[in-house]
């Protein structure tokens, strides 16, 4: 059964992983970066720039934790937004929104788009720990007034492009094993 599955992934994946690697070679050619998967920034239930934030010296891990199991980076809940914005900019219509999430405790409905299909492992944890940097991943985060998808981190062949110029494992098992 896991020969089956691992001959079926093997057919869906490598046409595309071929692809980027040829696009990726194609590019170091010419002096390029390779080509990212980027994408329109969904709309978001409150405007959210990370460029300002960041520039006031917040660091990602203030808002994005990563609790056990650390397969994930958390959100920050709404209430830990108005420490700051309880005196700061609160009479824009947006904090105000943010002030209703924080009072009713329900959490702020943002519209993930980093995200790696069930059937694959990964963990954010393994890869902090490899000195991996969020911007490895997420892309010039602190120059970014909305957040957009700015690599193709979430596909296979974003994975196996990043892990083959960090010479990390690539064997199948470390992400398609049966957990």
């Amino acid at each position: 059964m896991k020969r089956g599955i691992a001959i079926f992934t093997l057919l869906i994946f490598l046409p595309a992983t071929l692809a980027w690697r040829e696009a990726s070679a194609r590019a170091a050619r010419q002096g390029q970066n390779a080509p990212a998967a980027r994408s329109e920034p969904p709309a978001q239930p409150i405007p959210y720039s990370h460029k300002k934030h960041l520039a006031l010296g917040l660091k990602c891990q203030q808002c994005h934790p990563n609790p056990e199991p650390g397969d994930r980076m958390t959100l920050p809940a709404a209430g830990q937004c108005m420490a700051c914005h309880v005196t700061i900019a609160r009479e824009k219509p947006s904090i105000q929104k943010l002030a209703e999430f924080a009072k009713s405790g329900q959490a702020i409905p943002w519209v993930r788009f980093y995200v790696v299909s069930g059937w694959v492992y990964w963990n954010h944890r393994v890869h902090l720990e490899a000195k991996m940097t969020c911007a490895m991943c997420h892309g010039p985060v602190e120059e970014m007034e909305v957040m957009a998808r700015a690599t193709n981190v979430t596909t296979m062949a974003g994975c196996i492009e990043c892990h083959r110029k960090n010479d990390a494992s690539t064997g199948c098992q470390y992400c398609h094993a049966d957990k």
